[in-house]
């Protein structure tokens, strides 16, 4: 049976040899790198202790330096499993996903075709760069000149000419025997239209031979000679060897470096490519005249776990980078990420080299940005956000973009990211960092920047409330620590209920880290089905929830127990949520107003702290109508911060 083209290619793609091999090695973690795809082990074809066996994962291939057994994922299929080729084949085919194909006795004449166009390309490789080197190609050679390319790299990248002529590379083929289907088939020429002899699809134009991962010439890119030529750059048509969406310029000798240790930098086009290759960065590609695809992305990423994407800095090189993150969102694994370098006023890697050596550009590649602050950048540059209605535009993007990535690990990373940077642009001034409670501890509420916590006046909490945690540890920050859980609890109850008060819960902040996690997957699935939305949060964070459900005051709740009072739920989430935000408000304010009492007193902070204490007394009235223990330690407190100001406590501390 033949296959179709293309096809082992992608099969050989899809494939992870490492993972074959590892069904039947024991891998050595010591010697091997597993985010380089550098594995090693004791051989399985002959018998040893050392692991001599080495897998490169990158490029597919294994190698014995023992026994000197080598070869793909399909050779040790065979090898181990003894099975014939077109067997190895079917077996990983199944483990790809990929169909196999129906027997066709045509393929093997598709495959012969191939083979064809392959050595007519390798024909028109030989031609171009004869032409460079004749006096018709004097001008290309001085443009080549003035751009730094020195003999070297013409060789190196093959680089060649193709005359102002309709019928220059036609003649020239033919000349050696080449039938015309073939220069057809392979691109390189056109029929006319005219009843003539068909002609060139090159024509005064510098040529970039473009070859496959197997080093094979597939195609040609051509750069014009004319500055009014309307196109500046001319890629092959697609043709039976070339698809310009799973091919990357320079692949090859790319992996090859990478494999050595170099960075993955996606350029623009061939000459940033020769640039940065000739200034040591041997790890660079280019797309092929088109934007980033999903397979070049693919391909990228089995070259390297964190490709840096180096597009030029203008307004159309960062249009692109902020493509490739729309398309890579939702590809995004563990341990395979993308970073962005920003090259400085409109450059290119190639004009930067040129101005500035090759130690700028290892600059802005060591400076390359995470893709999370590219998507930060493109949500709010050049936007203003000054009413809540702009600001909860910006939150509903975010949250569809950090939908799209499929990892949940990834996805809430992301989460956490986009939420530090959003405190950064809105300013958390009113927040405080408040430590996680602590079984038996006193906890602390730290200011930010110079301010110093200002501790409330030790009450003595009343019998009844002895054996609760909130009096055994005497610290506030208890007292938020069960709110925020009772607020969560009747979440993960009642989550119908997430969407409606999505405002409230993003303004929150949970000062408990485990909580924090909570609500940030709350409000990434807020718009989910009630059962969808109860099934992510016990499938993604069932240790926090059952944390939560196990606090004493939470397992006797009546809006946790009766999952059936929708209505109830709702009215003891919307009173937690306001007397969680009154609370930290009023902590807020007097420890700003008790931060001034060093100073020269003043009706100011006179002003300040009579607020706080009415916003204390109204947040508590409701519970001061009740004679729950509780209320009576908050009315106790209350009255003492009241008696503060009726003694002007600052007056006494200037004395």
């Amino acid at each position: 049976m033949s296959l179709p083209p293309g096809f082992l290619d992608e099969l050989r793609n899809r494939v992870s040899i490492s993972q074959v091999v590892g069904r039947k090695v024991v891998w050595d973690m010591r010697k091997s790198n597993q985010a380089k795809g550098d594995m090693w082990a004791p051989c399985p074809f002959h018998q040893e202790k050392s692991a001599s066996f080495h897998v490169d994962d990158r490029k597919g291939y294994y190698y014995c330096f023992g026994c000197h057994a080598k070869g793909d994922a399909l050779s040790f299929l065979r090898e181990t499993e003894n099975v014939g080729f077109m067997e190895a084949v079917e077996i990983l085919a199944r483990e790809a996903g990929m169909q196999m194909p129906a027997r066709d006795p045509v393929a093997a004449q598709k495959a012969d075709r191939r083979s064809e166009l392959a050595t007519v390309m390798e024909e028109a490789v030989k031609v171009f760069r004869m032409n460079l080197s004749t006096q018709g190609g004097a001008a290309a050679r001085d443009y080549l000149a003035r751009r730094r390319l020195s003999p070297d790299a013409l060789a190196r990248f093959e680089i060649g000419f193709a005359p102002d002529g309709w019928q220059g590379l036609w003649d020239a083929l033919r000349a050696k025997g080449i039938a015309e289907d073939l220069i057809l088939g392979a691109g390189l020429a056109k029929p006319s239209t005219k009843g003539r002899a068909p002609y060139d699809v090159f024509r005064n134009r510098i040529m970039f031979p473009i070859r496959d991962a197997r080093g094979r010439c597939i195609a040609f890119g051509g750069r014009a000679m004319d500055p009014n030529d309307n196109a500046k750059y001319l890629n092959s048509p697609e043709t039976e060897l070339f698809d310009k969406g799973r091919n990357l310029y320079n692949h090859g000798p790319a992996r090859e470096a990478c494999g050595k240790g170099a960075a993955l930098i996606v350029a623009e086009g061939y000459m940033d490519v020769i640039a940065l290759a000739e200034a040591g960065f041997g790890g660079a590609v280019a797309p092929l005249g088109t934007a980033v695809t999903e397979d070049q992305l693919r391909l990228l990423w089995r070259i390297h776990d964190e490709p840096v994407i180096a597009l030029d800095g203008d307004a159309a090189g960062l249009r692109a980078a902020l493509r490739v993150i729309d398309l890579a969102l939702p590809l995004l694994e563990a341990g395979k990420g993308l970073r962005f370098a920003v090259l400085p006023g409109g450059q290119d890697p190639d004009d930067l080299i040129r101005a500035q050596g090759r130690e700028a550009m290892a600059k802005v590649i060591a400076e390359a940005r995470p893709m999370v602050d590219l998507l930060w950048q493109r949500e709010t540059e050049g936007k203003l956000f000054d009413s809540p209605e702009r600001k909860a535009a910006l939150d509903k993007s975010l949250r569809a973009a950090i939908r799209r990535v499929a990892d949940p690990s990834i996805r809430a990373h992301y989460g956490e990211e986009i939420k530090r940077l959003r405190w950064e642009l809105f300013g958390n001034s009113r927040k405080r960092d408040v430590a996680p409670p602590a079984a038996g501890g006193q906890g602390a509420w730290r200011g930010g920047g110079k301010r110093q916590g200002w501790p409330l006046p030790n009450l003595h909490p009343l019998p009844a409330t002895k054996s609760t945690l909130l009096a055994a540890t005497g610290n506030d920050a208890v007292a938020e620590y069960l709110r925020e859980a009772m607020i969560l609890a009747i979440c993960t109850t009642h989550p119908a209920l997430i969407a409606g008060f999505e405002s409230q819960l993003d303004a929150v902040h949970m000062a408990d880290p485990d909580h924090e996690r909570l609500r940030h997957l709350m409000l990434m699935n807020a718009h989910d089905p009630a059962p969808a939305i109860r099934e992510r949060i016990l499938s993604d964070a069932r240790g926090e929830v059952e944390k939560l459900m196990s606090l004493p005051h939470v397992r006797i709740a009546p809006p946790v127990t009766n999952t059936e009072e929708t209505d109830l739920a709702r009215m003891c989430l919307a009173e937690e949520l306001a007397k969680l935000d009154a609370a930290r408000a009023v902590r807020a304010e007097i420890e700003d107003a008790m931060e001034d009492l060093s100073g020269l007193a003043d009706e100011g902070v006179t002003w300040r702290l009579t607020q706080a204490a009415t916003a204390c007394h109204r947040a508590e009235r409701s519970r001061l109508d009740d004679n729950s223990d509780m209320g009576e330690d908050r009315a106790a407190l209350s009255a003492q911060l009241q008696a503060l100001i009726d003694g002007e406590v600052w007056r006494k501390k200037k004395q």
